[in-house]
């Protein structure tokens, strides 16, 4: 079959019988079609899904062929259009073709005659997204400048993202927090085949559990009190490009069913909607958690997971590739200072390397602004280092210390227990970053060096979830 008849068509076509005979004799040659009685129909369908080609009749009720083809051609990356008349003129030809018609056919028309233009059209339309996606490929050829590593632990993942990034495979990014996982699922798209398209994220830990379905598939007008217009939700702005899910494990139960079902299907109901909704995104998603553990303890579905987890990229700790670390530093500074980066004590540098860094490059990251903010004479001492960096403390929190966020030091309790001290210097920083922050929890994340679903469960934890605003 010539791989042009795959085209997704939509007929407009206000004439029921004829509407009917070319969807069945259409669809016989291999093209996937769908119909509108008219014009507005037809617009809506074009929301719904992708089209290569329209076939659209001039003359038709509630909005006419000329009109449609103007709106559509107000759209992104709109179809190729050939209009249909049994009253053709010149003058109307001349008029579609400015507005932007590829051909234009007069009734009647045989079927071989249609399939020919159809084809055409079709190839047009391929050809021009395939430049599309060529430009923007070499607009990326040094597609992954932002990663900066000199380890084999690194190189081999991104030896697994340039071999996945061109299929179409779901994949999932392991790793522990702040390694770097939302770098990696850029780098995937921007290698792939759907570099053109967007890059949609989500974090599935950033949001409430009644706010999350809306964000992901969006909402009709009406669906619940305030939504006062249709909003699209983030699966398909995602459409021809890729949608990357960070914290992926911890969506609630109810939406991993739905998404599950979406992912299957490609398509969904928006909230409050009854028609379906046809989506192609990739999807990239990412999780910090232990996959035994979220499948064991039920938190998360196993065919889900399965569903995403085509293909699994694993991202080594910090702490496991030392080698990265002087090289990260050198980049986080040129980024914080630009050309007049600071110098660095030698024995600052050992100390980066020493460190464990349970917060990973986000925490380095943290770390070296909180030194450049600190310096003086364009250096960097051990004195400007965190405490639990520079050694300065026995107290092993997992936090950056930040300025304003202050950290127990031996021998100072903060008017705190002994016993038990640790977790209660680690609840009074969150306490402290939340306050800075007028309890907003993202901001709070950024500050402690953690990420927000870590920070989430630290307030489970600690029973602090109902002072969130």
């Amino acid at each position: 079959m010539n791989e042009q008849r795959d085209a997704r068509l939509l007929i407009a076509e206000d004439e029921a019988n004829l509407r009917l005979v070319l969807q069945k004799e259409l669809q016989r040659l291999g093209y996937r079609v769908h119909v509108a009685p008219d014009g507005e129909a037809a617009l809506r369908k074009l929301e719904e899904s992708n089209v290569d080609v329209l076939l659209c009749d001039i003359n038709m009720p509630r909005m006419d062929g000329m009109e449609l083809l103007r709106r559509v051609h107000e759209r992104p990356n709109p179809p190729e259009v050939i209009m249909l008349t049994g009253q053709g003129t010149i003058e109307t030809a001349v008029q579609a073709m400015r507005i932007g018609a590829y051909d234009y056919l007069t009734k009647p028309y045989s079927i071989n005659e249609l399939d020919v233009r159809v084809r055409q059209a079709a190839e047009k339309r391929s050809l021009r997204v395939d430049n599309q996606r060529l430009r923007a490929q070499i607009e990326r050829k040094t597609a992954l400048p932002e990663i900066v590593s000199q380890s084999k632990a690194m190189a081999d993942a991104i030896r697994l993202v340039e071999r996945v990034a061109p299929s179409e495979a779901s994949v999932l990014i392991t790793g522990e927090s702040g390694t770097g996982k939302e770098l990696i699922a850029q780098a995937i798209h921007r290698l792939s085949n759907r570099a053109n398209g967007s890059f949609i994220d989500l974090n599935c830990a950033a949001f409430q559990e009644t706010l999350l379905e809306s964000e992901l598939f969006g909402y009709e007008a009406g669906a619940f009190s305030g939504a006062k217009a249709r909003k699209l939700g983030l699966i398909e702005l995602a459409d021809g490009g890729t949608l990357f899910l960070d914290e992926v494990t911890e969506l609630p139960a109810a939406l991993q069913a739905k998404l599950l079902r979406a992912i299957e299907t490609r398509t969904f109901f928006r909230v409050g909607g009854v028609r379906k909704v046809e989506v192609d995104a990739r999807i990239v998603a990412a999780t910090n958690r232990n996959l035994d553990e979220v499948l064991a303890n039920g938190s998360f579905r196993a065919d889900l997971l399965y569903r995403i987890n085509s293909f699994q990229i694993h991202l080594t700790p910090l702490r496991e590739r030392p080698e990265d670390i002087e090289p990260l530093t050198q980049y986080v500074l040129k980024q914080l200072t630009g050309a007049n980066a600071p110098t660095i004590d030698p024995e600052v540098t050992n100390k980066l390397r020493t460190y464990s860094w349970p917060g990973n490059v986000r925490q380095l990251r943290n770390c070296l602004e909180r030194a450049v903010l600190l310096s003086n004479d364009s250096r960097i001492t051990v004195s400007e280092l965190p405490p639990e960096v520079s050694g300065r403390t026995n107290a092993a929190v997992s936090f950056t210390s930040v300025p304003g966020v202050s950290v127990a030091a031996p021998g100072d309790t903060g008017g705190l227990s002994t016993s038990g001290s640790l977790r209660d210097v680690e609840k009074q920083q969150i306490i402290a970053a939340l306050e800075q922050t007028g309890w907003h929890r993202g901001k709070a994340a950024e500050m402690l060096g953690i990420s927000p679903s870590t920070l989430y469960r630290r307030l489970r934890d600690y029973n602090l979830e109902g002072r969130l605003r």
